[in-house]
Parts: structure tokens; sequence; C-alpha cells
């Protein structure tokens, strides 16, 4: 759980696309938007963030995903939204014996993972 995020990115518009077709599968809406900075979370209250900046990026964020599904989903939308494929979903039992996971590397680099302890 987290309260808000806030991640670099090189191409608002670009990355604005993939993370509105990334988060779906886990609920998710496009938020708040303006000049050079986007928001993403659920229904009226954004509490991820995306801020045009040409400095490079680079960060691990790990949504919640409701089930085990939902993770299969976020892994599938951020392949077809372009994202590069960092860990096909699976059990991470190196983590735990109930972490399911998958990972996502987005356009910047940052890597995404959707996880589910069930």
């Amino acid at each position: 759980m987290y309260d808000h995020i806030g991640v670099r990115v090189k191409d608002l518009a670009r990355a604005a696309r993939f993370y509105e077709a990334l988060l779906a599968p886990l609920g998710h809406v496009a938020g708040s938007k303006g000049e050079g900075y986007a928001g993403f979370g659920p229904q009226g209250k954004p509490a991820f963030w995306i801020h045009l900046d040409k400095r490079p990026a680079g960060c691990h964020i790990a949504f919640h995903a409701k089930d085990r599904a939902a993770v299969d989903a976020f892994h599938a939308a951020g392949v077809k939204a372009g994202g590069r494929d960092n860990g096909a979903p699976g059990l991470r039992l190196d983590y735990g014996p109930t972490y399911y996971a998958a990972f996502i590397l987005d356009a910047d680099g940052n890597n995404l993972e959707a996880v589910c302890m069930k």
C-alpha cells in the first residue's frame, strides 16, 4: 500500500496511454491531467503520478492485485501496450509461498509489478 508515487517519464502522452492500459485490469483509471503531469488510481483518487522530465528514470513499483487473474491481465495489458516483459506471471517462492507476481518494464525503464498474495 502507498499514499502516492511519482515517476519521471520522457514522453507524457505515450506514458499516459501505456499506464491507462496497464492499470485498467487492476481497476485503476486515468484521473487528473495537466501541463506536464497525469494521475491514475481509483476513480476520483489518483495516487500514481507521472511527470514529464528528461532526467533518467528508474524505479520499482508494486501494485496490489485482487487475484491471480488480475496479475495475468496486468502482464498481458502491459506487453500489449508496449511494455517489455521483465518476469512472466507466476509464483515467486523465494519471496513467499503465495507470492504471485508479474513484472513489466515501461518505455522509460521503470520496473512495474502486480502482486497477489493469495
